[in-house]
């Protein structure tokens, strides 16, 4: 490591940025959030900077009283020179930023500042300063910062929206609310261990769900739930049942990738992909509860009773479903039982098969030409029959996604010809969608199933009816 990150208090100390263009404003404007008195020293000045400039005295953020101020110095070009900035006294300054568009001139000022024991931040050559200006996510008082070591400012940038992604915008409500719980909590818990595991508790759970909400007052009732529950030694966990989407990772919500990562253990099905596993904390438990037609590794009515033991047992848990829970994913039985036994939980929707798959192969699930409305349907079979009201489904203008429907697709196209829906109507089925792995096999309800069979299809699948398909080929766009 060979620059060590530190905050420091700028508020009310002098900076010196030398240069007056775009990366000089971004300089200048972070500097003034942080409460610093900001000298501009250039010959020529930006607009965007000379506005700021007008716009101050800028009040500096946090509990600061003290207002942050920018004084802008134009320096005729021809004194603006290294022999002329030679003779600036940059020890009169904390830090001094290097901003001009001369590599040459911004060397030398970082050379001097060595040689006065001056802090400098070079713009856009980090290396030849002993400072570097990070990239910054302020959610005051919480504050991120980011560097690489002098190197490739554009992947640090890209780190930077993708943590301000995960960052809720919020975490400066939680910062406070907690401080103001945390002399209670030390009085009423002295033991370190169990405050570490009731902080732990509150900050992944429905108390800061609450407090995201606006609802601070559900938050502090929490609080003292969990507070009591704590001091008679024993603090239960909570269930996140959570959606993991069609497969590709990156169809996660925040919300999920947040809980994922805060889990003890995980009851995971046969449909949560392994990209998405290894996202788990290495410390987590892996439990496999998986399905497969007629093969039930676990009976769900086990598995709900298992939510609900390692829940009691202190633990967080991670209920990971493929797609959407609440969609023929048995969300509902399993959070009955969590709500009678007196189990927090939260529940997280995933993207369905259906929405993902369907979005993957190119085929829009609804279009004014050729669908006004979208059936989801369970094609698993029942006693080798799928019981399902055909005459409706058959009716035109109108698309099926049959969800599990690969065993019994035979069944499934003959019956809709039967009840009046027409052989050359598209249908596809969609293999392992939104992986790499991805397959479309596109023909009508007539040769779907022969096509099916000589191609060795494997679930998992869906399967799409309807008009829309025929725009697969030309809306194809993943994995093309």
């Amino acid at each position: 490591m060979e620059y060590f990150p530190l905050f420091l208090k700028l508020t009310g100390r002098s900076c010196l940025v030398i240069g007056g263009g775009s990366i000089a404003f971004r300089k200048v404007s972070w500097l003034l959030r942080s409460g610093a008195v900001v000298h501009v020293l250039a010959p020529d000045i930006c607009q965007p900077l000379q506005e700021l400039a007008n716009t101050s005295v800028l009040k500096a953020s946090g509990e600061c009283d003290k207002p942050s101020q920018v004084f802008l110095n134009l320096c005729p070009k021809d004194r603006f020179t290294r022999r002329a900035l030679a003779e600036l006294p940059l020890n009169q300054h904390f830090l001094v930023v290097a901003a001009t568009s001369d590599e040459k001139v911004n060397q030398h000022i970082a050379t001097r500042c060595q040689a006065l024991d001056v802090h400098c931040n070079v713009a856009s050559h980090s290396s030849l300063g002993d400072t570097i200006l990070p990239a910054i996510i302020d959610r005051s008082p919480v504050v991120l910062a980011l560097h690489s070591g002098a190197k490739s400012p554009t992947v640090t940038r890209y780190l930077k929206r993708q943590l301000e992604a995960f960052v809720p915008q919020k975490i400066n409500v939680l910062v406070d609310w907690a401080e103001n719980w945390r002399s209670k909590v030390k009085k009423r818990l002295p033991a370190s261990g169990m405050r570490q595991r009731l902080w732990d508790r509150v900050l992944s759970g429905m108390a800061a769900e609450h407090l995201y909400d606006g609802q601070a007052a559900c938050a502090d009732k929490l609080m003292q739930d969990h507070l009591a529950e704590a001091e008679t030694g024993h603090l239960h966990g909570e269930v996140f049942l959570v959606g993991a989407g069609p497969g590709d990772p990156e169809l996660l919500t925040l919300k999920a990738l947040r809980l994922i990562q805060q889990a003890d253990v995980v009851l995971y099905d046969r449909l949560v992909s392994e990209p998405i596993l290894q996202l788990l904390p290495a410390s987590c438990e892996r439990i496999y509860v998986g399905k497969r037609q007629a093969d039930h590794a676990v009976p769900q009515v086990e598995i709900n009773q298992r939510l609900v033991d390692l829940a009691k047992q202190g633990r967080n848990v991670l209920r990971l479903k493929g797609g959407d829970p609440f969609i023929f994913g048995r969300g509902g039985e399993e959070i009955e039982l969590l709500a009678a036994s007196g189990v927090s939980f939260q529940v997280v929707p995933g993207i369905t098969a259906a929405s993902g798959c369907s979005s993957y192969a190119g085929i829009p699930l609804t279009h004014r030409d050729y669908s006004q409305s979208v059936r989801f349907i369970t094609g698993h079979l029942k006693n080798n029959q799928v019981n399902l009201p055909w005459p409706e489904l058959a009716m035109a203008n109108q698309t099926l996604v049959f969800y599990m429907g690969l065993t019994g697709l035979e069944q499934i196209c003959q019956s809709l010809i039967l009840h009046g829906r027409a052989k050359t109507t598209p249908a596809a089925i969609v293999e392992k969608g939104t992986t790499p792995q991805q397959r479309v096999i596109s023909a009508t309800l007539e040769t779907l199933a022969t096509t099916v069979a000589q191609q060795k299809v494997s679930a998992p699948t869906l399967l799409i009816i309807g008009e829309v398909v025929q725009l697969q080929s030309q809306l194809a766009w993943f994995n093309r």
